[in-house]
């Protein structure tokens, strides 16, 4: 806070230090309002001596006696109020009386009393623990919180964050991490056991039938699409002194046998070669439970697809794409992601607000997270006030806190006038009666 006004020159700072800052409108405006009142105590004094020396024009007066007791008394209290005001900042008529100029003379005290005062009053676990029990921090929290406005604000913050988040870290020193997390996991999972998990799944609703219905989709396809190779293979494979005729018959019955072999199997779902086809699966299932030839075959492949070059690239761009998709998602206003970020946010702002569990540990996480700060960093905070006040120039901190309380203790001032005057008349009139 600044203690230089537009009438007032800015107190001379040591070399080196940092310029004063310009008074802010409030500054201003105090130090107008601080002038006047000291214009109004100055005035009442200046007022009760014009009073004194005109009541004394008028020795026989009864009542002129009583106004220049009155004007006495008032001008003996204006004068000692302001002495006392003074005081407190400066020295009267700038005469170095003891006790006076309180303020720059023992700010280093004041300082160091107020750090303290503020630590045992304020920064008390307590007196703290008390202010968040009353103000009811988890329910204000969900009232914010379940306010659509609020959600969206937190929304375009969280994608700031991220974005900004995002920029700080280097791809050189992320990409090897992510790859590092993916190789890590997948070497922690059995790869036996996992197979087994996953064919036993396909198991229950039939669904490793269906590699029975592609192989057979796919043998008929290669009958079609290679008939001609294959009757030539078997003019090749069959004695010179065959007939082709026999050759040609022997090609239909051979392919006609192999479609309806196909047409059974795909046509019966009860067919022996299904059947048969789910006990050999069923028999893998367990092999790969229980068998350690299995086990150490599964290793050894998971190894291999860990190696392989296709991997590592994957991995390697698995960062960028990842990275692109968060910026990009918690940037856009309509994606999915900030929308079930606001739905979140929303719906945490609502269970606060009626959950009184939550409520109280959320409260509770409050209170201690302030008390554990306190008991960090009390002392810290009281030396931070100390030294604050200590590095101010003496004027300045005077000025400072004139700027603040002056005001008011020129109040001091007047009453100290009128005060003064009307006991005056009191002691005047006692003289009388007595």
């Amino acid at each position: 806070m600044t203690t230089t006004t537009a009438t007032e020159d800015a107190p001379a700072t040591e070399p080196g230090a940092p310029s004063t800052p310009a008074p802010s409108s409030d500054e201003v405006e105090r130090r107008r309002a601080l002038n006047r009142m000291k214009l109004v105590a100055t005035g009442l004094l200046v007022l009760a001596a014009v009073v004194f020396v005109v009541a004394r024009q008028f020795p026989h007066s009864t009542f002129a006696g009583y106004v220049e007791a009155f004007a006495e008394a008032a001008m003996v209290g204006a004068l000692a109020d302001w002495f006392a005001v003074t005081a407190l900042f400066k020295h009267p008529l700038g005469l170095p009386i003891p006790h006076t100029a309180i303020i720059p003379e023992r700010k280093d005290d004041i300082g160091r009393g107020l750090g303290t005062f503020v630590q045992g009053n304020f920064l008390s676990g307590p007196v703290i623990a008390e202010k968040i029990r009353s103000v009811g921090v988890a329910v204000r929290l969900g009232e914010y919180l379940a306010e659509p406005a609020n959600a969206r604000k937190i929304g375009d913050n969280a994608g700031d964050a991220v974005k900004a988040a995002v920029d700080a870290l280097r791809d050189e020193d992320i990409a090897p991490v992510v790859e590092q997390m993916v190789t890590d996991r997948v070497q922690a999972v059995p790869a036996a056991p996992l197979a087994a998990r996953v064919l036993e799944a396909a198991m229950v609703d039939g669904h490793h039938q269906l590699a029975i219905d592609s192989l057979l989709k796919g043998v008929d396809g290669y009958l079609d699409r290679n008939a001609g190779s294959l009757r030539d293979r078997l003019d090749e494979e069959s004695p010179w002194w065959v007939p082709e005729a026999i050759d040609d018959r022997i090609f239909e019955k051979l392919v006609g046998a192999v479609r309806r072999f196909i047409d059974e199997v795909g046509g019966q779902p009860d067919h022996q070669v299904r059947l048969h086809f789910d006990e050999r699966a069923r028999e893998l299932v367990d092999r790969l439970r229980h068998s350690p030839e299995m086990e150490a075959r599964g290793e050894e492949l998971k190894a291999q697809l860990l190696a392989h070059p296709a991997l590592r690239t994957w991995t390697a761009t698995l960062w960028q794409d990842l990275k692109v998709t968060l910026v990009e998602a918690s940037a856009d206003p309509a994606s999915d992601l900030r929308a079930r970020l606001e739905a979140g946010v929303i719906r945490l702002g609502e269970t606060l607000q009626t959950d009184p569990d939550l409520q109280a540990k959320v409260d509770g996480w409050v209170e201690r997270t302030a008390i554990y700060l306190l008991d960090q960093y009390r002392d810290e905070v009281a030396d931070l006030i100390s030294g604050t006040v200590e590095r101010w120039d003496a004027g300045d901190a005077s000025r400072r806190i004139e700027l603040q309380v002056g005001r008011d203790l020129q109040f001091i001032r007047i009453n100290g006038t009128v005060v003064g005057g009307l006991v005056g008349v009191l002691i005047h009139a006692a003289t009388h009666v007595f």
